[in-house]
């Protein structure tokens, strides 16, 4: 068995890998029935001679290899016919963008393997960048307030050469007098924001005195969804009632953000929940919070201030809460609003190291064993006969379309 790691074709440029050169090295160690071979670039954060330096062999025409794997999606005219590959394809919930690609990979009798997908089988995913999509996303959140307050300036995190170099930077921060900050979500982005706060000089305290008591120093609190979501009709709060049917849940977050300077927003929202917080929420006098980091990024969503996403390039925009029109972030009226959608890109070897564990681990014992717990199988949209797997028959009307 041959496996090729791609070169990133998407633009922007993707700097990432789903294999550095020593995990490259590992795997041909790990599996002698396997040979690696990688495409060479001038995007990645990797450069090719490091490859090599690993024993990992160049190869531009990758046509002989059996399995393609990469980060993002790979490009209509790049494809190879009648092979297997890994990547985030962005289709199984019928994104409009990517309607062509997952046609092409039927016309081309491709078997695609889409990262997003790949669950054990309690289903949780087993593979992501959503951690360190967190730790930047933090980071980024007080780079933010230290713009808002005009108090401190953090080095982009993308301009650092790797994570140490970033987190050296959060010596810098200085908070205001009081200062609380909120931060929602325990899944793989929620744990990775709280590995920056772990970093800085602020105490954790509960929901309730949170909401309820005055600090003389910085403090945080970390909601589940049972701190923000309540039923409509008697306050009770079910985990699996909500995540079966939230419908008839209302949000009981705004008060947090009477309180907090700061909101980091690292949760998974449905779109049948309710909104964290809407536009008229907002124009409350009791409204306190200048700053929300949303790692999670729903556009026009539950995170209302959220208009659209911002990029690496230019993070940051302002939202006047009552005029509900996107503003400078000085303005003061405005909230700064940081909503990066790629935010693992600003670290790529510290998100492609991180990511290729999870890969090695979690994944390449199903994908080159013999599955036999189905994990690659219920990730696979489709075939090498050029046919849409069972489970995935619902993208039929979505690929005809495109």
């Amino acid at each position: 068995m041959k496996i090729g790691v791609v070169r990133e074709t998407k633009n922007p440029p993707d700097k990432r890998v789903p294999l550095s050169p020593a995990q490259c090295r590992q795997v041909i160690e790990q599996y002698p029935h396997v040979s690696l071979v990688v495409q060479p670039s001038e995007v990645r954060k990797y450069q090719d001679y490091e490859f090599v330096e690993a024993g990992v062999p160049l190869q531009e025409d990758l046509t002989d290899c059996d399995i393609l794997i990469g980060v993002k999606e790979v490009n209509i005219d790049a494809l190879i016919e009648n092979k297997t590959y890994m990547f985030f394809s962005h289709t199984y919930k019928l994104q409009p963008y990517n309607a062509k690609l997952l046609k092409a990979i039927l016309s081309k009798s491709i078997r695609l393997v889409d990262y997003e997908i790949i669950k054990d089988l309690q289903g949780h995913r087993l593979i992501g960048f959503g951690r360190y999509a967190g730790i930047v996303g933090c980071y980024n959140g007080f780079r933010a307030l230290g713009k808002k307050k005009g108090t401190y300036d953090l080095k982009p995190a993308n301009q650092c050469e790797d994570r140490k170099e970033m987190e050296a930077e959060l010596s810098k921060v200085v908070f205001p007098d009081g200062f609380k900050t909120v931060l929602t979500g325990y899944g793989r982005v929620g744990h990775g924001a709280r590995e920056i706060m772990d970093l800085l000089p602020i105490e954790e305290v509960s929901p309730q005195d949170f909401l309820e008591k005055s600090f003389d120093r910085p403090v945080f609190t970390h909601l589940d969804t049972g701190d923000y979501f309540k039923r409509g009709s008697d306050n009770g709060f079910d985990k699996s009632e909500f995540y079966k049917d939230p419908t008839g849940y209302v949000s009981i977050f705004p008060p947090f953000c009477h309180q907090a300077d700061m909101y980091v927003a690292c949760h998974y929202w449905s779109d049948q929940s309710p909104f964290f917080f809407t536009r008229e929420d907002m124009k409350n006098p009791k409204w306190k919070c200048s700053v929300v980091a949303d790692v999670s990024c729903d556009i026009d969503g539950p995170v209302a201030c959220t208009l659209r996403p911002s990029t690496i390039a230019d993070p940051l925009y302002g939202y006047n809460r009552f005029t509900e029109q996107e503003t400078d972030v000085n303005d003061k009226d405005a909230i700064c609003v940081m909503a990066v959608d790629n935010l693992p890109c600003e670290l790529p070897k510290d998100a492609s190291e991180d990511f290729g564990q999870e890969l090695i681990k979690h994944v390449l014992p199903h994908l080159l064993g013999s599955d036999e717990l189905g994990i690659i199988a219920n990730a696979s949209e489709t075939d090498l006969n050029g046919k849409l797997t069972e489970k995935y028959s619902y993208l039929a009307d979505y690929v005809s379309r495109a």
